[in-house]
């Protein structure tokens, strides 16, 4: 299949997506049935709760055992390589929401369309009122509605780098000074997706530092795969930039970063790490920078920096915008289980206030 190009909310392309459903995650199953590309997952109800609610239910008898039974195979409408869950343009909210609680809420406990925008400053006014018309008749097909992820990104509304780290709060502006003292001593190197990586060493080693990132993140969901890896990298038509982060004296690779552009925008994707090297030198950071210096080299308007570490992109001066997912819930005791704790599963949901309006 070829992701269809009548798919409102893409900041991607599309054969990444295409990538995702002849690849999917560990454990993953792509869902053909839908009217928009949908999986389904095993999924834990807890997996983005707060800190200080896992704390309270760790305590109640019995957590260990009971615990083990929040694990739900769901169906998600949308993917996890997308920024938002990627909507048909052809079909009505109204239509979609029923068409989704009527063909996917009767097969499974839990049934997520995830990631939809909310005023999202890098989609069309289009996008963002068919989302917003989507969530509410998601609400009048008795699907729960909570906050989602923040999604980070920095608009390049600056003349140069000096300027946007003047930005910045004065401790933050010395913290990431500091941070990259060592930048003199790491190559970049710019790679195109395509023939580079028909080399299955180099594959190998791409992956075994992503994994490494993936081991060390406080969310594990998405385990994408080898095989996944190997198609995006070698796929040319995509026009994917690959930074590597090399050791000046021993090019030794320090790291990767995958990126995309699409309609003027950088899109940061994926990212593969050598511990505890790239620590020595903060290659997040370092990486950081390059990419806003990137980004004002070519005129790019925005760069799109992800999901992860809202706390210290918004030390780095990132913008957030908000998501929201839709929840049916096909049993009634859970769903209003579910409903009690909606405000303890989003936690990134703080890191919106004061940075964007949803």
């Amino acid at each position: 299949m070829s992701t269809p190009v009548s798919i409102r909310n893409m900041l991607e392309p599309a054969s990444l997506v295409d990538c995702f459903e002849t690849y999917p995650p560990e454990g993953f199953n792509f869902l053909r049935e839908t009217a928009a590309p949908a999986f389904d997952a095993p999924f834990n109800l807890l997996t983005t709760a707060d800190e200080e609610l896992l704390e309270k239910l760790s305590r109640f008898p019995g957590y260990q055992w009971w615990s083990r039974k929040l694990n739900i195979k769901t169906a998600f409408v949308g993917t996890t390589v997308s920024e938002y869950a990627l909507l048909p343009i052809q079909t009505p909210p109204a239509e979609l929401a029923n068409q989704v609680r009527q063909q996917l809420g009767h097969q499974y406990t839990l049934c997520i369309i995830k990631d939809i925008p909310w005023n999202s400053p890098l989609l069309s006014q289009e996008d963002n009122a068919y989302a917003n018309k989507l969530v509410e008749a998601c609400k009048e097909n008795h699907y729960l509605v909570i906050d989602g992820q923040a999604l980070s990104f920095v608009p390049i509304n600056f003349p140069d780098i000096d300027t946007y780290l003047q930005r910045l709060k004065k401790s933050s502006r010395r913290y990431i000074k500091r941070r990259l003292r060592n930048q003199d001593e790491v190559q970049v190197i710019e790679r195109r997706t395509g023939s580079y990586f028909n080399d299955e060493t180099r594959i190998d080693h791409y992956y075994s530092l992503y994994k490494a990132v993936y081991k060390q993140s406080e969310i594990h969901f998405d385990l994408l795969t080898h095989e996944f890896f190997s198609a995006v990298l070698k796929d040319e038509t995509s026009k994917g930039i690959v930074f590597e982060y090399r050791h000046q004296e021993t090019d030794k690779l320090l790291g990767w970063n995958l990126c995309y552009v699409e309609n003027n925008k950088l899109v940061d994707k994926y990212i593969g790490l050598s511990y505890p090297a790239a620590r020595d030198v903060s290659l997040y950071f370092v990486s950081w920078i390059y990419n806003l210096e990137y980004c004002l080299k070519n005129g790019y308007s925005h760069y799109i920096a992800g999901w992860t570490d809202p706390e210290v992109k918004a030390m780095l001066g990132a913008s957030f915008t908000g998501t929201r997912h839709a929840v049916y819930i096909r049993n009634p005791l859970l769903r209003k289980l579910l409903g009690l704790f909606k405000n303890r599963i989003s936690p990134d949901s703080r890191w919106i206030e004061g940075n964007t309006s949803k």
